[in-house]
């Protein structure tokens, strides 16, 4: 099975202050795809300098040439369908066919209850985001689009000449429930998943590995009841919120164990945070680069 190797950038360094340099350099150490978190804010970052996703996007766009471009991930919990849906044709326009949407329900951070609403619950979330992605589907693939729902509304939303990709630019769910993901399975060309939030402060990487390989069985019994074959969604985990933690970049050698714990039980696509000093990310920037040349050429 192939494994691709990915990085996400968080958008935290002004773009002609190291911003610019980073997302180049993720396209010169051949990674697969480069992406960035779509929060207004987030955890132990919020009191410093933090970036807006589409437009740090669009300015990556610009800066490189080959390398998917994306967001891990964009949520309800302060955009609207019509209005994302224009701003990622436009993104990807820009990008030439790169762009990739990570997508989820949303959490409880900031961005809950930053435009002054009281943050939804769980049911609220998937409600929300059940009526989104359908939504967002539509103004992607159609000329004009109108549609009134319980949430979000669209009222002869045009959309062309539609995004370069085609039909649309893929969606990346991120969803371990069941509702989550049956949208995965409908909607979705990959899967993404964080591991499995309830064992990250005391499970084990192994208790975590077969988290992962029921939260991937249960994926394809989604797809099963869709109509479609799992192996047609990648599966993407993104790093740094299993038991492991920062553990896979202290070495290639780490890296390549777990790397191959995961490409065993059906993972496509790893994403490695860029290391940021003195944050949940800090790792060694030499090391971070040498797993990102030669990492997955020692997977047997």
């Amino acid at each position: 099975m192939t494994l691709r190797l990915s990085t996400v950038i968080l958008p935290v360094h002004r773009w002609h202050e190291g911003g610019r340099e980073r997302w180049q350099r993720a396209e010169e150490l051949g990674f697969h795809a480069a992406y960035t978190y779509d929060h207004l804010s987030w955890r132990t970052f919020r009191n410093g300098p933090w970036f807006g996703a589409l437009p740090t996007l669009t300015a990556a766009a610009t800066a490189t040439e080959r390398m998917r471009l994306g967001t891990l991930v964009t949520s309800p919990n302060f955009r609207h369908p019509v209005t994302l849906a224009k701003e990622l044709i436009s993104l990807d326009d820009i990008a030439g066919g790169r762009i990739t949407l990570g997508i989820g329900a949303g959490g409880n951070g900031f961005d809950a209850t930053v435009l002054g609403q009281e943050a939804w619950t769980p049911k609220e979330r998937a409600d929300r985001f059940g009526e989104f992605l359908p939504l967002l589907d539509r103004l992607l693939t159609e000329d004009s689009v109108s549609q009134r729902g319980t949430f979000y509304s669209a009222e002869e939303a045009f959309n062309i000449p539609g995004c370069a990709q085609r039909p649309r630019l893929p969606f990346a769910v991120a969803a371990t429930g069941p509702r989550g993901l049956k949208l995965a399975a409908r909607y979705g060309q990959a899967w993404v998943t964080t591991g499995d939030p309830k064992i990250f402060e005391e499970g084990t990487p192994e208790q975590s590995v077969e988290a992962i390989r029921g939260q991937i069985a249960k994926l394809g019994k989604a797809c099963a009841e869709s109509g479609r074959d799992v192996a047609e969604l990648d599966k993407v985990l993104l790093t740094g919120f299993t038991p492991d933690r920062g553990g896979p970049l202290e070495s290639v050698d780490a890296f390549v164990d777990f790397a191959g714990r995961h490409r065993e039980i059906g993972i496509t696509e790893l994403v490695i945070h860029w290391p940021i000093p003195d944050s949940d990310f800090a790792a060694d920037q030499t090391v971070f680069e040498q797993i990102a040349t030669e990492g997955l050429a020692q997977l047997s």
